[in-house]
């Protein structure tokens, strides 16, 4: 009876342990008051240019040609054009046909913040009671459980409409 217990008492304790499961990263809540070490990206190396009168006017708070540009190199890397991430102030002419289509019924001038207010909102309101729990929770995946699609139910389904799906597995 007292090696049952003592048993029964080792693996409880083994089972609340989950130190090989790292789940902290899709937690919608941050546990820390200190930066984002995601948002911290370190420069590039200083070298002496060619010409220094061809240096850029420093601006505060604008760019520097020691600053990182992830999304620009993974583009340039794949092969892609790093200018199509310029701000523009329209919409490029290979995407218009695309913003006609959807804007047809009216955009909302503020849609960003209010999708961003629901969504907090929805957030919020979807994790109230889970602050109570013994073991770690994906707090973001089970915000949006009600949200997600299975990939297989929509790939039989578009099968099934006569829809060509080259990108998905074959039957």
């Amino acid at each position: 009876m007292v090696r049952a217990l003592l048993l029964m008492a080792i693996l409880a304790v083994s089972a609340c342990s989950g130190g090989d499961r790292d789940i902290r990263l899709r937690d919608l809540r941050s546990s820390t008051n200190g930066p984002d070490e995601f948002g911290v990206l370190p420069g590039k190396a200083l070298v002496a240019p060619e010409n220094y009168a061809t240096l850029p006017t420093p601006t505060p708070g604008g760019s520097n040609i020691t600053d990182q540009n992830p999304l620009a190199d993974g583009i340039l890397a794949l092969g892609g054009k790093p200018s199509a991430l310029a701000v523009t102030t329209g919409v490029p002419s290979s995407e218009l046909a695309l913003v006609t289509y959807v804007s047809r019924n009216g955009v909302p001038s503020n849609i960003r913040s209010t999708v961003a207010a629901e969504d907090l909102e929805y957030r919020t309101h979807n994790s109230r009671f889970t602050k109570f729990k013994i073991v770690p929770v994906d707090r973001y995946a089970r915000a949006y459980r009600k949200q997600t699609i299975d990939p297989t139910v929509e790939l039989r389904r578009w099968r099934s409409l006569g829809v060509a799906t080259p990108s998905a597995p074959p039957n």
